[in-house]
């Protein structure tokens, strides 16, 4: 779905179906209240100028009581007819908000794994969940407020003119030039900032989560906030936008209040101009009117101008919306096919992340025979992880070819493609409910004693058991939490539970603690079992009995062979076998 050059209202009328009538129902109803609201104001001054006429025989004054009852009909009118307006404005904007949410998550599910790992989860949720909502307050709230501030001032301007046009062509006068200082603030410009305050605020939210996130380590190493540069540059920018802007503005939005509250003055001018010397009772009567009724003109004012401010946010929100439907899903095969085993061959294969960024992998040629373990080591940035990730399709290759089983995996039906490949993260991800339905989302039909015995296999019986509830205890309530390791171990269950053919290993120990790192590897031996393993590694200890280790640097494949092999090359995979032993004999030395 592709963005289209058009207004806010259409693009969310998209999302609406039938209910788009109960906001145009709304906006009707509105604009009526807005109407009806003004009239309270005319019967009062109908009170006030009998009272005055009467004088000082207020015997007389026989209307009072019904422009009163007059004046509260019409509000109470006005009230529920405007609670009408809202409780259709609501309906839709929660129909509409429903139906993002479910568009979003639809096309998101859809994407490529690997868009979702390069954006993080958090973003994608951010997007999901406040672009969503910026709508809805815009089509609840917003849009009827909006009628109404729009609908006032030609109510007002009515009545201003129709009591007395002189007086009120010279109130009009301050709200013209308020209008003219709100356009300073408003258009293009207003709209890129909006977007740039969005980013700002987005950018500092994100690091201040992983400033959190690595308290420990500031609090074990003695360091400082500004130890996180990243989240010390983010507040930096925030600050420095937030001031640049505020200065920009500060003159036009003086003048626009100062003037939406200047109509008391404009009345005054009109006394002296017209009054002179003598005060006639209509005169009196119509200044009266004009000071009660005025004050609505500056309320009104005001609402027009966060009707545009609203508008300008939700228009930011629908293109972060779009940000992500815009982003193009992997094509499903027409004629899918089932692999004949486990094998896995790559064939010329070159990827990069976007067309004006360098390949990330370049020209690899691989074969890996049914039960390999293949181990990938090399620097950071090598493309190691890029290249694991191709296998399992979460992105597709630029040139070249990857089959599993003698099948292109562009020709292999998304499930059957996940039902081939397991892969194991890194940064193991647990979900707030049960130990259970955690390990069961590697089979949703998986028995209690499957997923026990699963659990057994991926060393995690002492987990389970330090839980009085054992594998009903739900992760993330009340203090219930699993270490680094331990969440690994129970993402390794997954994937016995899931029993593929093909394992895919992504840095699966970088969290393992001391204790939990033998019990994880002894995990990783009984899931690789009879399976085609892709291992990822920086523990070179790790990788030593695999069948092939392959060295990556800048994209491609540099060396090639078994641990022996490498270490008599005296190549790079020998230098780092050097540098890794180097790390674990270290020791702190002790003062005399």
């Amino acid at each position: 779905m592709k963005e289209k050059k058009k207004s806010v209202l259409p693009q969310l009328f998209v999302y609406a179906g039938k209910h788009k009538y109960l906001t145009i129902a709304s906006w009707i109803l509105a604009g009526i209240s807005a109407l009806l609201a003004l009239a309270p104001f005319y019967f009062i001054w109908c009170i006030i100028r009998e009272v005055i006429e009467v004088r000082p025989d207020f015997s007389q004054a026989t209307h009072i009581k019904t422009y009163g009852w007059w004046a509260v009909g019409m509000a109470v009118l006005s009230f529920l007819i405007y609670i009408a307006a809202l409780m259709c404005s609501h309906l839709a904007a929660f129909r509409v908000q429903v139906n993002m949410r479910v568009a979003l998550m639809e096309h998101i599910m859809k994407l490529p794994m690997g868009y979702i790992e390069s954006e993080g989860s958090g973003k994608i949720r951010k997007i999901v969940a406040d672009s969503t909502a910026a709508t809805e307050t815009y089509l609840a709230h917003s849009l009827p407020d909006k009628a109404v501030s729009y609908v006032t001032p030609v109510g007002l301007l009515g009545m201003l003119l129709f009591f007395d046009w002189k007086i009120g062509l010279i109130c009009l006068i301050p709200a013209v030039l308020a209008f003219l200082s709100m356009g300073f603030m408003m258009g293009p410009k207003m709209v890129k900032a909006m977007s740039e305050y969005q980013d700002a605020l987005d950018e500092m939210s994100a690091e201040a989560v992983e400033y959190v996130r690595g308290i420990p380590v500031v609090k074990t190493f003695g360091q400082s906030v500004f130890s996180f540069k990243r989240f010390k540059e983010a507040i930096d920018k925030y600050e420095n936008w937030t001031v640049s802007y505020t200065t920009s503005v500060r003159i036009p939005m003086t003048a626009f209040v100062t003037l939406a509250n200047a109509v008391f003055a404009a009345l005054v001018a009109c006394a002296f101009i017209f009054a002179r010397d003598s005060i006639t009772n209509p005169f009196l009567f119509n200044i009266l009117f004009y000071i009660i009724i005025t004050p609505i003109l500056t309320v009104t004012l005001l609402k027009v101008a966060y009707s545009g401010e609203s508008e300008m946010i939700v228009r930011d929100a629908l293109q972060r919306m779009y940000s992500i439907l815009n982003v193009e899903p992997l094509s499903e095969a027409a004629n899918p096919k089932k692999p004949a085993d486990s094998s896995i061959e790559l064939k010329d294969v070159t990827f990069s992340y976007s067309e004006d960024k360098r390949n990330a992998i370049e020209g690899i040629n691989l074969s890996i025979k049914p039960g390999q373990h293949i181990a990938l080591v090399g620097p950071s940035g090598g493309g190691k992880t890029t290249l694991a990730s191709l296998v399992a399709r979460f992105w597709d290759v630029k040139n070249g070819s990857i089959k599993i089983g003698g099948v292109d995996v562009k020709d292999i039906a998304t499930s059957e493609l996940m039902n081939q490949v397991s892969y194991v993260f890194q940064d193991s991800k647990l979900l707030k409910m049960s130990i259970l339905d955690n390990v069961r989302m590697g089979n949703p039909d998986a028995t209690e004693a499957e997923v026990m015995q699963a659990l057994k296999d991926a060393q995690c019986m002492d987990i389970i058991e330090k839980f009085p509830e054992g594998i009903h205890t739900m992760i993330g309530s009340e203090g219930v939490y699993v270490s680094g390791g331990e969440a690994q171990r129970l993402s390794i269950a997954r994937a016995f539970l899931k029993n593929s053919p093909i394992l895919i290993l992504d840095e699966a120990t970088a969290f393992a603690d001391t204790d939990n790192e033998a019990k994880v590897q002894q995990a990783f031996a009984n899931l690789s079992k009879d399976k085609t393993v892709i291992m990822i590694a920086h523990r070179l200890s790790t990788v030593v009995d695999a069948d092939r280790i392959l060295v990556l640097s800048d994209g491609k494949v540099i060396e090639e062979g078994k641990h022996e092999d490498l270490i008599k090359q005296s190549g790079t995979y020998s230098h780092m076998w050097s540098e890794y032993n180097k790390s674990i004999n270290w020791k702190v030395g002790k003062s005399a």
